[in-house]
């Protein structure tokens, strides 16, 4: 049986991360990811642009990730607005009612995932076991021992869990969670459109659909159709002209014509908050942890965070020489990650409950809440440091 420091399971961009934190720690670490490498040296684009808060890029800086994402790639995000159904009103965060600079950044997510392999690759100490997953998990008084797939064994003083917001080893470890499945298929493509967006992004609360707008350099942007799952299908059974069409018709023209750019993806939208973040010499972090509706775009934030929580206490006690799995420890992660994403994980799933109920007494409170949120400037400015998030996390 192999004995490490730490087995982190799940090599997507949170898992990397973490394992990219803890370089230089002394640490050693088994990196358990059923991909093979060749896939995480080269991940597939998969539709999503991921929308990085001020926070977030300082993270990535840190590690080594932001440097390796091709500027070209890479959107402003100047301002944004929230509109409900018909009306002509819309809560708007313009670039005359912050301090200065972006709201945020787009980036593509594979190009994320890229960004994160290359900066974690070479790292000392730590051995990637691709092509295997975790079959059994057994924690202990001073080391868990995991189970493979392919008949191996680890033995690991910590286990952090980043396997996505259906994490297998959660269920392993006794774990529940909180699942909302919103009975809807987010669909997400790129488009090419005749009139200007301005680097602004839009949340739109239709009658009976939510459309999103993320800009992208040029005259793109990535499209986001959230539909009942068999009018996604239909979608995504048209040819490119008829699909052009359809979505020109859904964003009622205010782009102009928009056209296809790039693949079609569909993914189902479900919520996920862990009634735990931590067992016995066991964490969650990313998805795995809190997996968000992606209405306020927070999603990948909060994992990039989770691991940045987690790795600075697992380094710190590295270096003094304390148990890095120790109960207290986890405890203060579990504190701190709760106290950071519990309230807008509420919050989240109350605004797509409004804004998704299409009766009249909610349309009728929908626009009232949004004119109520752009006229009181504390509130709304409030509303706009929490989501660009101007304010690092400390290291």
């Amino acid at each position: 049986m192999k004995q490490v420091d730490v087995v982190i399971v799940g090599a997507g961009p949170a898992g990397l991360s973490f394992a990219r934190a803890l370089a230089g720690s002394g640490l050693s670490i088994a990196l358990v990811e059923p991909q093979p490498r060749d896939r995480l040296a080269a991940p597939a684009f998969d539709g999503r642009e991921i929308a990085l808060t001020h926070a977030s890029r300082s993270i990535m800086q840190r590690l080594g990730m932001w440097e390796r994402i091709d500027p070209d790639e890479i959107s402003a995000l100047r301002d944004a607005k929230v509109m409900n159904g018909s009306s002509p009103f819309s809560l708007t965060f313009a670039a005359q009612q912050r301090q200065a600079g972006e709201l945020g950044w787009l980036v593509p997510n594979h190009l994320i995932r890229r960004a994160a392999w290359q900066a974690t690759e070479e790292q000392e100490g730590l051995e990637l076991l691709d092509g295997v997953s975790v079959t059994g998990l057994q924690p202990g008084s001073e080391r868990s021992q995991v189970a493979l797939s392919d008949g191996g064994q680890l033995s690991a003083r910590l286990v952090v869990a980043a396997d996505s917001r259906f994490s297998s080893t959660r269920r392993m470890m006794g774990i529940g969670a909180q699942m909302r499945d919103f009975g809807k298929t987010m669909l997400v493509c790129r488009m090419r459109h005749e009139r200007p967006h301005h680097h602004a992004a839009w949340e739109w609360f239709g009658y009976g659909k939510t459309l999103a707008l993320l800009p992208l350099n040029g005259e793109r942007a990535g499209a986001v159709v959230t539909l009942p799952p068999r009018e996604i299908e239909a979608l995504l059974a048209l040819d490119e002209a008829a699909f052009g069409a359809a979505i020109t018709r859904l964003f009622e023209h205010r782009l102009g014509a928009m056209v296809q750019d790039g693949s079609r993806h569909a993914y189902p939208l479900v919520g996920v908050y862990a009634h735990r973040f931590v067992g016995q010499r066991y964490a969650l972090i990313g998805d795995a942890a809190v997996g968000m509706h992606p209405v306020t775009a927070h999603g990948f934030n909060f994992g990039l965070q989770s691991q940045a929580r987690l790795s600075g206490a697992v380094a710190q006690a590295a270096a003094s020489g304390r148990d890095i799995g120790a109960a207290a420890l986890l405890a203060g992660y579990e504190r701190s990650h709760r106290w950071a994403t519990r309230p807008l994980y509420e919050a989240t799933n109350a605004i797509a409950a409004l804004y998704t109920d299409d009766r009249l007494p909610a349309r009728l409170l929908r626009d009232a809440a949004l004119r109520l949120a752009n006229g009181v400037a504390p509130f709304k400015q409030a509303i706009a440091a929490h989501l660009t998030q101007r304010r690092a996390l400390p290291r």
